[in-house]
This record gives C-alpha cells, structure tokens and sequence, in this order.
C-alpha cells in the first residue's frame, strides 16, 4: 500500500481533525482560565476526568447515553467549578504563578486520588457507537467523528459567546486589563468564576467525548495536560482561537506521523512541534508579546 495515495492522505487528514477537535476543546477551557486570570490549572486534566468517570457512572448505571450524559455533566461541572474559583482560585489570582502552579497541582492530586478511592486504578470505557462510516474508500470510527463534531460545535458555540454576547465580551474585557475593566463597572470576580465554570465545563464535556474513544483511569489527566500546555504555548498563551488553532494542528501532525512513522513519534510530536513554534514565534502562532 503506498501511503501517498489521496485516500490515505484523506483519511489521516480526517483523523487529525477529528482528533485535533478534541484537543482543542480541552485546551481552550485552559486557555481562558490562564488568558483570564494568569493562573496554570494543573487541575484541568482532572475535570476532564470527571467528565468521563461521570459519563461511566450514568452510562452503566442509568443506561444514559453518554451524548445524553452530556446534558447533566456540563451544567454539573459548571457549578462546580465556579465556585471552586471563588473557594480556591480567587486566592491565588494576583500571586506569583508557582503560587497557583503548586495550589492546582495540590488539587489535582487529590481528585487522582480520590479517583483511585472509588473506581480503583482500572481502566475503564463507555462502549457505544463501535464500528466505523464508510465513504467511499475511507473508514471513518464513528465515536471519533462524534467526539470531534461535538467537540467542534461546543468550542464554535463557546467562541461566538466570547465574541457576541454582552457577558463575552466582559470576559474579554477582563482578559485584556482587569483593573480598567473593573472602572467600566465590570464585576471581575464574578467574570472569573463564570470563566473558570466555563472552562471546567468544557474540560468535562471533553471528559465525556473522551470516555466513548478512550480507555482512562483516574491517572489519565497526565498524558492530556502535557499535550494541553504544548496547544496553548503553540497557539498563544491567554488567547482562546490559539488553542484551537494548536489543538488542530496537534491533531493533524499527530496523525500524519504516526500514519508515516509510527504512533511512538506521534506522542512525541507535541513537544518537537513545541520547540519549533517557539524557535520560529516565542508567542505562539496566535499569542502577542505583553508587557
């Protein structure tokens, strides 16, 4: 089979974006939280993670279908990290960024833990939507292609609220210079508790993408906030279509070198991909230089 043929160019390409999909909307709900607040959430695996314990528990004990689950996740998740900002987060916000680097980490090893507590540290998976759309000659896995689109729609619909709505555009407001916004009459701490709900809530609606093409245990989160960093940095610290920029380009160079070379260069290409965005542009593909 000679790899250069269009269909198979076709499929990895299709793979790629399916697979860059899902990145990118984990690493967009980091992105607003650092563009935000100048934290790192080494937490933010984790509630990716809850996501999917969660759409485990009501798919084996309620039958509930995890695009259904989808429906009691993100809105479960969204209450609890917006308050978890105000209990937590506000109080390193401001500080040194080890401060909130180690008080995130802190967390992060206590929901692992508390993860290995209940579901032990085997693997588990959400069964459903087996098999693969055939179009033509491609083969295309149909819990990829529904956890890339719906990872799309959500990151799409998140995007247009940050660009469209009154309450978007304060969370950009803020982003941009917290002080300034708080003279408009912007209520900045309840603009970082609905970013950090946000990005908590879509960190988990990936969690339930992620439970029907994965297996995962509650160590899990390691492998994708390694991957998350390297989309944020590649795509611009701070900046939310960066990261969607990083994860599809993550997802597309990861195909098409494990299609080429093979799937243990693929796990490494986040971080030589890394090195050559900051070599050529230190503040990402979508990131400016702040003072």
């Amino acid at each position: 089979m000679d790899l250069l043929e269009p269909e198979i160019l076709l499929q990895l390409l299709i793979n790629g974006l399916l697979a860059g999909a899902l990145y990118a909307l984990l690493a967009g709900g980091l992105n607003l939280i650092f563009g935000v607040m100048r934290v790192i959430n080494i937490a933010h695996a984790e509630f990716m993670l809850i996501g999917a314990f969660g759409a485990y528990v009501l798919f084996n004990v309620f039958g509930l279908h995890p695009l259904l689950s989808l429906l009691i996740i993100v809105p479960a998740i969204f209450v609890v990290g917006y308050y978890f900002q105000r209990v937590l987060i506000e109080r390193v916000v401001g500080r040194p960024m080890l401060t909130s680097l180690l008080a995130t980490y802190g967390v992060s090893i206590i929901l692992i833990n508390v993860g290995l507590l209940i579901f032990s540290a085997d693997f588990k998976s959400v069964p459903v939507l087996q098999g693969s759309f055939l179009v033509g000659e491609l083969a295309i896995s149909k819990p990829r292609t529904v956890a890339g689109l719906v990872s799309l729609i959500l990151s799409v619909g998140v995007y247009l609220f940050l660009e469209r709505t009154r309450l978007g555009k304060a969370v950009r407001a803020v982003s941009e210079h917290a002080q300034v916004a708080q003279i408009c009459g912007i209520d900045v701490r309840q603009i970082r508790m609905l970013t950090f709900g946000m990005a908590a809530a879509m960190a988990g609606a990936a969690g339930v993408m992620l439970s029907i093409i994965y297996s995962f245990w509650p160590g899990s989160g390691v492998d994708f906030i390694q991957k998350c960093f390297a989309i944020i940095i590649i795509g611009g610290m701070g900046n939310f279509v960066g990261a969607l920029y990083g994860g599809i380009l993550l997802g597309v160079v990861e195909s098409f070198v494990g299609g080429f070379i093979s799937t243990q260069w693929a796990e490494a290409m986040a971080y030589l991909l890394l090195v050559a965005v900051l070599l050529i542009r230190p503040t990402g593909l979508k990131g400016v230089a702040r003072a």
